[in-house]
């Protein structure tokens, strides 16, 4: 079973956690802002406008201007979240993110909404595969990916207190909260969703529940599978990576994004250079066809089952 395209009980879409959220810290801190391009009702917006109307700029579709005036504001002083469709932010104002906001290190926080495959029969050009292999290299931004709305929630909290540009992926499809006690979000720390011994899943986003899922399915296999949420992707947990190379042998990273430059890229980077060990990459090999969003995931295998078999994969691969 794939991530579920529509709200089901339990589930949680995070752009609700990420606008709550904001709008707290708003009524604490005048200097926080919004910056958006015509995107109120899908940032979820529309109650920070209400509330906070002269700390809300609407450039309108524009997005390069929308990350500029955002630089803008950081350079006098404000704390700007900058929120858009992620296709559309990364992909339309990659320039002035790299020279305005990247190389200048300014207190910019950009929201990418609707990641992935989430706009689903949309398609490839609003699909957003591609902005973790776009943003990772740029060691200025920190890039989070949170898996549930807690996450999420924490995530807007340390972006907003955090000195230094900020890349923030939500999706719209909702995500169940992870089932973990005593929970802290550390950013540049993966969060261990279950132990194992034989193979480790490190997933992101919103694929961690369905990493957890197959892990159980592993169980009555008798297959220990230790389960990662890898939510920063800059940088890397390369503590984690290490343990996780050298205690279970064996890696499979689950994501929804492209796996050459996301998540399956840093990795493997990572394990070339340090502890050479099979890696089993799930994601999308390229740009993705046209359907919804349950059948892409199954079609990628971006699923339980799919993600047990790539765990089965890596396991034969083990050196003996």
């Amino acid at each position: 079973m794939a991530a579920p395209a529509a709200k089901q009980d339990g589930f949680h879409d995070c752009r609700d956690a990420w606008a709550r959220t904001l709008e707290e810290l708003a009524a604490d801190n005048p200097d926080i802002v919004a910056v958006v391009n015509d995107s109120i009702g899908s940032s979820k917006l529309g109650g920070f406008q209400k509330k906070f109307p002269d700390r809300l700029v609407n450039v309108g579709i524009a997005e390069q201007t929308m990350v500029g005036v955002g630089a803008g504001l950081a350079n006098g002083g404000k704390i700007p979240f900058v929120s858009a469709a992620s296709c559309f932010l990364t992909g339309r104002a990659l320039e002035q993110i790299k020279a305005d906001i990247a190389y200048a290190r300014f207190n910019v926080k950009l929201v990418g909404q609707s990641s992935g495959v989430a706009y689903g029969e949309l398609g490839p050009t609003h699909h957003s595969i591609e902005d973790f292999a776009w943003l990772r290299p740029l060691d200025a931004i920190t890039v989070v990916t949170p898996a549930d709305a807690w996450e999420t929630a924490e995530a807007v909290k340390w972006a907003a207190a955090h000195d230094g540009p900020v890349y923030l992926r939500l999706s719209r499809m909702p995500v169940p909260d992870l089932d973990i006690a005593n929970r802290v979000f550390r950013p540049g720390k993966a969060e261990v969703v279950r132990e194992g011994q034989d193979v480790t899943l490190i997933a992101s986003g919103t694929t961690v529940h369905l990493a957890a899922r197959a892990a159980n399915a592993l169980q009555a296999e008798g297959v220990s599978a230790r389960v990662l949420n890898m939510a920063t992707l800059n940088p890397l947990d390369e503590a984690a990576l290490s343990a996780a190379a050298s205690e279970t042998g064996a890696i499979v990273t689950v994501e929804e994004a492209n796996i050459r430059g996301g998540l399956g890229g840093a990795v493997a980077e990572f394990t070339a250079g340090h502890l050479p060990v099979p890696v089993e990459r799930v994601g999308f090999p390229g740009f993705v066809v046209t359907g919804s969003v349950d059948w892409l995931f199954e079609h990628y295998g971006i699923s339980e089952t799919g993600i047990a078999s790539a765990a089965r994969r890596a396991i034969a691969r083990k050196r003996p």
